[in-house]
């Protein structure tokens, strides 16, 4: 896959396939593609050459494409982007009202339903100002859930969190995790790579430099590049 800004190759010949049920961690230095990489996968970013697939759907040009993947694909965002005149439960309603047609009631059924797996049942009444960071990031994964997908794409989940909000939203993504959905996240959280990950993939300057399992990606990284990367983040 490429992506092009002007002259700039974000991505640079990108190869990757992600297996049903597959946990992925994409990890590199700022700028060499990784959030670029995940963004392609559901539209957000139009992909400037090579083809994406997801669950047996081509990505193309026409919009109806881009809607059957995001049918299939769920994303939480660094920065939450909950709407802040709507409660928690509300940010979760609405994708499944709008999207999949579903009633006001069904609706609320299947928010809670999220809400409580990410332990936030309690907070469905809630604004997102009345919410911690951590909370809020909850929320955004309930929501992601509410859309039922195949697979989840996290783009730094945690970057923007205080440093102890970290840990309770990394709680949860291992949970969900453990059931087997499909995922792939953008992360520098290298301990929870380690617990979580199948397989770990390493970027920089639009390429994908090195991947493999979880183990031999930290015990025996092969290139220089990861081994620099590795020895500057687990520092």
């Amino acid at each position: 896959m490429v992506k092009l800004y002007g002259s700039h190759r974000a991505l640079d010949g990108v190869d990757l396939e992600v297996r049903r049920g597959e946990k992925v961690v994409i990890c590199g230095p700022s700028g060499s593609g990784k959030s670029t990489l995940i963004r392609t996968i559901n539209g957000l970013e139009r992909h400037d050459g090579g083809r994406i697939r997801v669950n047996g759907i081509e990505l193309t040009a026409e919009e109806g494409t881009v809607q059957d993947i995001r049918q299939e694909v769920g994303m939480v965002f660094q920065h939450f982007n909950l709407f802040p005149h709507l409660t928690a439960l509300e940010n979760c309603m609405l994708a499944p009202r709008l999207n999949r047609g579903l009633g006001k009631e069904q609706a609320a059924r299947l928010a809670m339903r999220h809400l409580e797996r990410v332990h936030l049942a309690d907070h469905a009444g809630k604004y997102p100002a009345r919410l911690s960071g951590g909370q809020q990031q909850r929320v955004a994964i309930a929501r992601a859930l509410c859309m039922e997908p195949r697979i989840l794409l996290f783009d730094e989940p945690t970057s923007a969190l205080d440093p102890e909000m970290v840990n309770e939203v990394l709680g949860v993504i291992e949970e969900l995790a453990a059931t087997g959905v499909t995922m792939v996240c953008v992360t520098h959280e290298m301990g929870f790579a380690r617990r979580v990950a199948d397989r770990c993939v390493f970027m920089d300057r639009g390429m994908i430099v090195e991947q493999g399992p979880a183990y031999d990606f930290f015990a025996q990284p092969r290139s220089e590049r990861l081994r620099g990367f590795l020895a500057q983040i687990l520092r």
